[in-house]
């Protein structure tokens, strides 16, 4: 890549007030948390872009980054950010069951009197009761509080004190450290300690080794050795040519 798209570059701390949680990998009834805030989450998260609360009709068949992201893809990016010294953990209970007078455990849900007993009448077992993904009881892995993260931001857009963010829309400091020149590196080998969206990755490099966290929804990398053009942002080195859903546009 000859240009570099954005003008400049911030440097950014994210300061967990409250803890953090996302479904990253589901053992069990216990679903965990990785030490990693994804750049997708955070895109939403600072308002750059919008998404329904709830997912209705055909719009649940798939998920829609490309759509959402396709306005702001030229102006903006922002890489996933990854912790500041070691990442801490707590473990927590959750219990949603019915309080209803009946109910009972089926097929993944829990079936109350109002809208089962019916079919329980008809003499239907509960495990063909309708299935539902919403998990009554389990336990959570999430990111504690305190813990802080940093990542990169390209572009101008503005960003906000606080955001809230993961699937219990937790408190998120958001403190902006430096801002730092983009310079841009000729083609050779280079090695990047920072975390890389696998979706985002230019199609144009030739990946050597890496570190994998196998994330939803895209894997994140580290450690990426890679040849091909590059950003230096300040001390830090990226691959040049990053873009949301870059990799896949490139395949259609």
């Amino acid at each position: 890549m000859s240009t570099i798209p954005f003008s400049q570059a911030k440097l950014i701390e994210l300061n967990c007030l409250e803890p953090v949680f996302f479904a990253s990998r589901e053992l069990s009834d216990t679903y965990y948390t990785e030490g990693v805030l994804g750049n997708y989450a955070l895109t939403y998260a600072l308002g750059w872009v919008n998404s329904p609360y709830r997912l209705q009709g055909q719009a649940t068949g798939r998920p829609t980054y490309k759509e959402d992201f396709q306005a702001i893809a030229s102006s903006c990016y922002i890489l996933p950010a990854s912790p500041i010294g070691r990442i801490t953990f707590r473990f927590e209970r959750f219990n949603a069951l019915s309080d209803a007078y009946w109910y009972t455990m089926t097929n993944n849900r829990v079936a109350t009197a109002r809208e089962d007993l019916p079919l329980q009448r008809q003499g239907k077992k509960p495990s063909s009761f309708r299935a539902s993904n919403f998990p009554q009881t389990g336990r959570l892995r999430m990111i504690e509080r305190g813990n802080k993260f940093q990542t990169l931001v390209f572009g101008n857009q503005q960003l906000p004190d606080y955001i809230r963010l993961g699937k219990f829309a937790s408190k998120v400091k958001v403190n902006v450290l430096k801002d730092l020149p983009i310079t841009l590196l000729p083609e050779g080998e280079y090695k990047s300690q920072h975390y890389l969206n696998v979706a985002d990755l230019p199609t144009q490099i030739e990946v050597f080794a890496f570190d994998l966290i196998s994330i939803p929804p895209a894997p994140i990398l580290k450690n990426l050795h890679f040849r091909g053009a590059a950003w230096q942002i300040g001390e830090m080195i990226v691959p040049a040519g990053l873009h949301y859903c870059g990799r896949e546009n490139a395949n259609e």
